[in-house]
């Protein structure tokens, strides 16, 4: 069986009196992408920053590809890219010139660094914004930019921080591309992410972290399954909240003084007599669907319940 190419084991991470990690445990297979999801605070930075070598475990087993992130931490180094949660480039320079300063830095020669930035400008279609210094480029460009600068080094396991937060959708749905790329050629990808539907997207296995723990894990599929049956969303007359045959388990209010609910029940049956019950209840119903679970249902069934593992 082939090992992991990063292995996470009762993995704690004290910050002082305050366990940032406690006890957790991830397994990523080599070419995969594995989905870190929890809310702020809950701990996926800390363990990105561990997998990294920039934080020293307190206790526990990390590594990457077989290396000890504490006694192999150089080693570790040249085999990773990362990409934070912003941009971390020199504004002043143009994209070209960041890719070719960062391939120096890791070693490469003058020519072999303008080979490798010219290569990874052809790669993610950069051609526009090579000769154009970063402080002038937009949001989605700079971080399509940040991550040519963590693929100079040609890493086997790359780190993505959150890589699209503050992107808009067009330029968010373009480093999916750029995700899928990577692990159809055998890059291993953890990715942290807010976005749910992003995880579901891209993650061929998620953890979800909850103030330091591992809240559940397994494929989206697999999650979606821990919520089982069907979700009803309906958008109601606020004033018609108390009459509801079902206490919602997420509400949220629209400015005409309705309110959108959502429940989760057993099966589609469960469904079709709930929605029988509003209309002899006399509920004014304006918007009805029925789907299956996402993952945002994941997250409130969890948010609920606590940790499923």
């Amino acid at each position: 069986m082939t090992a992991p190419a990063v292995l996470v084991e009762d993995l704690h991470v004290a910050y002082g009196k305050t366990w940032a990690l406690d006890g957790v445990d991830v397994a990523a297979a080599a070419g995969s992408t594995l989905g870190v999801l929890g809310h702020n605070g809950a701990g996926k930075t800390t363990l990105i920053r561990t997998l990294t070598t920039l934080v020293r475990p307190t206790i526990g087993r990390v590594e990457v590809e077989g290396l000890d992130v504490v006694a192999d931490a150089t080693e570790v180094r040249r085999r990773i890219g990362v990409t934070g949660q912003y941009a971390g480039l020199d504004e002043f320079l143009t994209a070209r010139e960041n890719l070719e300063l960062i391939g120096r830095l890791t070693g490469l020669r003058r020519t072999a660094a303008r080979a490798r930035a010219d290569a990874l400008i052809d790669r993610l279609g950069l051609h526009e914004y090579a000769t154009r210094r970063i402080g002038e480029l937009s949001g989605g460009s700079r971080r399509r930019v940040d991550l040519a600068a963590s693929l100079v080094g040609s890493p086997s396991v790359l780190f993505l921080d959150e890589p699209t937060t503050g992107l808009d959708p067009i330029a968010r749905a373009g480093l999916w591309d750029v995700v899928d790329e990577l692990t159809t050629s055998g890059t291993t990808v953890v990715l942290t992410t807010q976005y749910l539907e992003e995880a579901d997207r891209l993650a061929d296995h998620i953890v979800v972290l909850s103030r330091g723990r591992v809240a559940a894990c397994g494929t989206p599929a697999e999650l979606k399954r821990i919520v089982g049956g069907k979700v009803l969303t309906a958008t109601v007359p606020a004033h018609q909240l108390g009459g509801l045959p079902f206490i919602p388990d997420t509400d949220h209010h629209l400015d005409d003084g309705r309110v959108r609910v959502s429940v989760t029940v057993d099966d589609a049956p469960a469904a079709t007599e709930l929605v029988a019950h509003l209309h002899r209840g006399g509920i004014e119903v304006t918007d009805l669907d029925v789907t299956s679970p996402s993952l945002d249902d994941v997250f409130t069934h969890l948010a609920h319940t606590g940790a499923h593992r």
